[in-house]
């Protein structure tokens, strides 16, 4: 699954399967920038009391790598066994390896073998089965008082326009909002823009879907 969004360039997936994303991470020494993603940034920093967080889609490891720098106790979730050991590598050099456990198992016996978490994230994946399942299977691993976040390319993205695997991938995140109970949820569903600028200069735009739901306690 992808992580740290700001990536060298890559051939297109046409599927997302366990395989395909293997595939892909050893198709190349790195994937992704080794940068944590910066929507992730702006939505968990502000937080006051970190706690136990579960990542899913960690690919190379930046986003749980810094999660666990802010004090969070970070379970990290991939399909990509090449991924995860790259991770590790990234979280033993930034000392915080104790902090963070990598596993390739199924997010659906992850969840159920755990307790809630303070903290749910999925960023830029892409299920097979697609967002909103996403949702409706991360939401109970929320504690209550807890938050999940789900961020991916909206459908008017420029850059997921150009890409057909990202492009049926992407969602809108009012539409899988639907998917949690206003009476247990406060619930964000926005469109965000932002710019990031390649070493060439040239300026990308970007278009994310944001949901940022906290359950009730």
């Amino acid at each position: 699954m992808s992580q740290s969004h700001a990536h060298t360039a890559v051939e297109p997936m046409h599927d997302f399967s366990r395989s395909s994303w293997e595939e892909r991470y050893q198709s190349r020494p790195a994937v992704w920038s080794g940068q944590p993603n910066q929507p992730l940034v702006d939505e968990i920093e502000h937080l006051a009391e970190p706690g136990t967080a579960l990542e899913v889609g960690c690919g190379e490891g930046a986003d749980a790598v810094w999660l666990a720098g802010q004090g969070w106790l970070v379970t990290a979730v991939d399909l990509s066994a090449t991924a995860l050991e790259r991770a590790a590598v990234l979280a033993a050099d930034a000392g915080v390896a104790q902090h963070i456990t990598f596993t390739d198992a199924p997010v659906e016996d992850v969840i159920e073998g755990a307790g809630g978490f303070n903290l749910v994230t999925s960023l830029y994946t892409h299920p097979e089965q697609g967002s909103r399942w996403l949702v409706e299977t991360l939401a109970p691993a929320v504690a209550p008082g807890g938050m999940l976040l789900v961020i991916g390319h909206h459908p008017t993205d420029p850059h997921a326009a150009d890409h057909p695997d990202l492009r049926d991938a992407a969602f809108d995140a009012a539409t899988v909002a639907d998917a949690l109970d206003r009476d247990a949820w406060e619930v964000s569903a926005t469109i965000r823009e932002r710019t990031t600028r390649a070493a060439d200069g040239h300026e990308r735009l970007w278009r994310d879907s944001v949901l940022a739901a906290r359950r009730h306690g």
